[in-house]
């Protein structure tokens, strides 16, 4: 390292590149409350996915996941074959996901296995840290069938931890989560009930109906606390205690508890869980701990408390499937992160259709529609575009 130059040790990445790694998955089936508790968590209340009345009646004839939902039957939140090797001094936060998906519905009774591989890096030079690695991983869900359910494609950002902190440039630590007035609070209620009525029934649009430049219903989220993070980590069926095993195959190496060169209060303990779960249950150690404990995250460069990634993802997701409703279906997603959901914002969500086309790579016709994520202050904190069918 040369004096006034920062730069980024990967040598211990390279040997990665292409191989199978992360070997886990869960012992058990995911079940409706599992479904439930998801949604509920992303606030995705459609009805589809936790009333089982409603969902009975509907051509599904109960329960069934939504899109999003297969991220929580994975282990690591997606993201974690986009990390493996070590370098020292940094630490990680998503950038992204594309997902392809193949017509499988998840349902209650289903069990998901995974094949993940490290796909590769790239180095970019960026405000944020100087020097930064954007990893991509790929993750291949099946489910106990064999049947093919989905792909992803995570994009996770490695970047030094004391070169972020130095330059500040999420700097909440000298900034307190908004505090919302009961009249700003009314128009949230006000704008989140109004886009839960706008597709509850599950009446899909007709694609020929739908034009381009059609705006979707505005839906907010938030305001996101500790309390909401915390839902969304629990979520996920990993950082419940004990439901999970490694299933490293007889001969191979796997790097998934490997050094990764972060801080020691960001690194879990895969000992100590033996005794203690919570040490591996995301929220009271390891390098999701941030997202909840304000002094972890301003010290990786973070500026305080703020929310997932696969959060984000999600709420791209079930905001089209919503729209697309009961006869549509999402076949390919893809959304870049330019910032996380910190403490005390709302999260809006605004979708337009900006491409229609009458055959297409699917079999059949398909509309584009673009997403974007925006704080109460205008900044957007995600962009995402979504290919969809719909009935004619």
């Amino acid at each position: 390292m040369a004096e006034g130059d920062v730069t980024l040790d990967t040598s211990d990445v390279d040997k990665w590149i292409g191989k199978p790694v992360i070997f886990a998955e869960f012992w058990d089936p995911c079940n409706a409350t599992d479904i439930r508790r998801w949604v509920q968590a992303m606030d995705y209340a459609n009805p589809l996915h936790w009333d089982e009345q409603f969902a009975r009646a509907s051509k599904f004839g109960g329960i069934v996941a939504p899109q999003s939902f297969t991220v929580a039957m994975d282990y690591g939140h997606g993201c974690h074959p986009s990390c493996v090797g070590k370098i020292p001094g940094s630490h990680l936060i998503f950038a992204g996901e594309e997902w392809w998906f193949y017509g499988t519905p998840v349902r209650p009774g289903d069990k998901l296995t995974q094949e993940r591989s490290f796909a590769g890096y790239k180095i970019a030079e960026t405000g944020f840290a100087g020097p930064t690695m954007f990893a991509d991983g790929d993750t291949v869900h099946r489910n106990q069938h064999g049947a093919l359910v989905a792909k992803e494609r995570a994009t996770s950002i490695r970047y030094l931890v004391e070169e972020a902190a130095k330059r500040k440039v999420y700097d909440k630590g000298n900034v307190p989560p908004k505090l919302w007035s009961r009249s700003e609070l009314e128009e949230v209620a006000r704008v989140r009930l109004e886009w839960i009525k706008s597709s509850r029934s599950g009446v899909s649009p007709r694609w020929d109906a739908v034009s381009v430049g059609d705006a979707l219903p505005r839906r907010v989220i938030g305001p996101h606390s500790r309390v909401t993070f915390a839902l969304e980590c629990r979520a996920h069926k990993q950082n419940i205690w004990g439901t999970w095993r490694w299933n490293v195959p007889e001969g191979v190496y796997d790097p998934a508890t490997e050094d990764a060169g972060f801080a020691d209060d960001m690194t879990y303990d895969f000992e100590a869980r033996k005794i203690d779960p919570r040490h591996g249950d995301g929220l009271f150690h390891g390098p999701s701990s941030g997202h909840i404990n304000a002094e972890k995250g301003e010290k990786v460069g973070m500026g305080g408390v703020y929310g997932y990634g696969s959060s984000m993802n999600a709420w791209h997701l079930d905001t089209v499937a919503y729209w697309a409703g009961h006869d549509g279906y999402v076949w390919h997603s893809k959304t870049q992160f330019r910032s996380p959901a910190f403490e005390g914002d709302v999260t809006y969500v605004d979708a337009t259709v900006v491409d229609k086309r009458e055959t297409s790579e699917f079999g059949m016709p398909v509309v584009t529609v673009e997403t974007r994520m925006t704080t109460q202050e205008g900044p957007t904190i995600l962009k995402g575009t979504a290919t969809v069918s719909l009935p004619r």
